[in-house]
């Protein structure tokens, strides 16, 4: 993407603007929140029918109620009258399992992605999560800027378990999107979701990520920004576009979202 006039500069406006004590968010605090973000837009555009945390619990106990059902109808002694009831459970569970396995894979595929994506280039500066048909023809975006200290480049730690400060930030971030009206007003039934990253020239992730060096806006869309500033930041510039983002290009995960078609609850 070509930055707009006045795009990197200190006049660049967010819609949100999240300040954290911490130096660095870490290579799990970016994956966290990047995770968050990512189910909160699904969520609040109506893709998936309860928050993904529930989702991802409910899919797990159809998973492990499938195995149970299997394991109790092997057992010899179960009579006739139960083993109707038995089997006719099951083919409920396979039912609805069937339903949230493609969206639940992609979701698990996504998140592996992108843990690729921060191990081998940790110093993340820009996210996009596109709603819409393509990435040239949004409905709705997030684009996500992480402003790090030039002194204190964005590093691994090892693993991506989430912390309480991460956790936190997190819950910030959530309400500060609702807060400016983000996710309520309806969408036109189910739509794809993209993401797009900045990350070097250099990265080599084909099975997860494609070079999409000419992304860009039509110039009649406005995205949402939001930005996450830690606080060695004071004293530098407010843009996340600094010297050492010149190699930088746009790559599009090739593992798209597309959402589910469900009842809307009726508004009395």
């Amino acid at each position: 993407m070509e930055m707009e006039e006045g795009e990197g500069s200190t006049a660049e406006k967010y819609d949100v603007d999240i300040a954290t004590t911490a130096s660095s968010l870490g290579g799990s605090g970016v994956f966290h929140i990047i995770n968050d973000i990512l189910g909160f837009v699904l969520y609040m555009h109506q893709q998936i029918p309860s928050v993904l945390q529930d989702m991802s619990l409910d899919f797990d106990g159809l998973q492990t109620e499938f195995t149970d059902l299997e394991a109790h109808l092997t057992q010899p002694d179960v009579k006739p009258p139960v083993r109707r009831k038995l089997l006719s459970r099951k083919r409920e569970v396979k039912h609805e399992i069937k339903k949230l396995q493609k969206l639940m894979s992609t979701i698990s595929t996504l998140r592996t992605s992108l843990q690729l994506l921060i191990c081998e280039a940790p110093d993340i500066r820009r996210v996009v999560l596109i709603l819409g048909g393509s990435p040239l023809r949004p409905l709705k975006a997030y684009e996500l800027f992480f402003t790090h200290s030039s002194d204190n480049v964005l590093s691994f730690e090892g693993d991506f378990s989430k912390c309480k400060a991460t956790e936190a930030l997190s819950k910030k971030t959530i309400r500060a999107l609702i807060s400016t009206g983000a996710g309520s007003t309806s969408s036109p039934g189910p739509m794809r979701l993209f993401i797009l990253v900045q990350a070097p020239a250099s990265l080599n992730l084909p099975q997860h990520f494609l070079p999409k060096r000419d992304f860009r806006y039509n110039k009649k869309f406005v995205p949402l920004k939001l930005r996450f500033k830690c606080k060695t930041q004071d004293n530098e510039t407010n843009s996340p576009f600094n010297s050492g983002t010149n190699d930088l290009i746009w790559f599009q995960c090739r593992h798209v979202i597309k959402g589910l078609a469900f009842q809307q609850p009726v508004e009395e």
